[in-house]
């Protein structure tokens, strides 16, 4: 068994997730997984499951956040998996 590096639940059916950085961690759960390394929206802060928007190298889980982040980006921003082009 191994020891969940967010809760310390120690949990036979616990997995390793290895990083392009080199770190390694262990997670009992999908959901401390992502409390540990998925990024969070700069706009909104929830974290980023999907593919998010990167913009100038920031961080949003969507191109709406990116428009309100007050950063001056414009409307060519969408998010584009499924969306409509007209």
């Amino acid at each position: 068994m191994a020891t969940c590096a967010v809760c310390g639940n120690d949990y036979w059916m616990s997995f390793e997730v290895r990083t392009v950085s080199g770190d390694t961690y262990t997670f009992d759960s999908i959901e401390c997984a992502a409390q540990k390394i998925a990024p969070s929206c700069e706009h909104c802060g929830c974290r980023i499951l999907g593919h998010g928007v990167e913009v100038e190298g920031r961080f949003f889980c969507c191109a709406h956040c990116a428009r309100g982040s007050g950063s001056g980006l414009g409307a060519e921003i969408r998010d584009t998996v499924g969306a409509h082009p007209g």
